[in-house]
């Protein structure tokens, strides 16, 4: 899985969560979703993403190469 399919799932599903916490829980945790969706309107201006950095770090998606062991090739 490429990197801007990772941050897309983790968006999606920080959503999807933070919309069923407020509505079952408490409503307090609609500013995660709030957040995540901030989060995606300043990267889509700057281009800066903080999970595509995170994700960088642990050496997800170098040099093209999939994180997904399955397809990597054997060397």
């Amino acid at each position: 899985m490429k990197i801007p399919n990772i941050v897309f799932l983790v968006a999606g599903t920080l959503v999807l969560t933070g919309l069923a916490l407020g509505y079952w829980v408490d409503q307090r945790w609609l500013l995660l979703a709030a957040f995540v969706g901030l989060n995606l309107f300043q990267t889509a201006f700057t281009g800066f993403c903080p999970l595509e950095r995170i994700l960088r770090k642990l050496g997800v998606g170098r040099d093209g190469e999939p994180c997904d062991t399955r397809h990597a090739k054997v060397r």
